[in-house]
């Protein structure tokens, strides 16, 4: 393989033994094919949750700026999200 790099990594014996347990029953070719699988997932997971930071960012930034809209306190506020909730449980 050009281009890697071998790094020692310590595993808890569980996660050890799931490892050798997928190389046994042949799903992957060895331990590194595992934690390569694996990385490659937490760093789509990664990127998903990072999307989903900066989209919610986006969204309060975009709230804030619509600038303040009075309202007639939480229990409003809670009686209207009760309505729409059990609007969506008829539909």
């Amino acid at each position: 393989m050009n281009g890697v790099e071998k790094l020692s990594i310590a595993l808890t014996r569980d996660l050890a033994t799931s490892v050798r347990e997928a190389v046994d029953a042949g799903d992957y070719a060895s331990s590194s094919e595992v934690m390569r699988d694996a990385l490659r997932l937490w760093r789509e997971r990664r990127g998903r949750e990072q999307e989903a930071i900066r989209q919610l960012r986006a969204a309060a930034e975009k709230g804030i700026a619509s600038g303040f809209v009075p309202h007639d306190g939480m229990d409003t506020i809670k009686a209207e999200g009760w309505r729409r909730l059990s609007g969506r449980a008829r539909a």
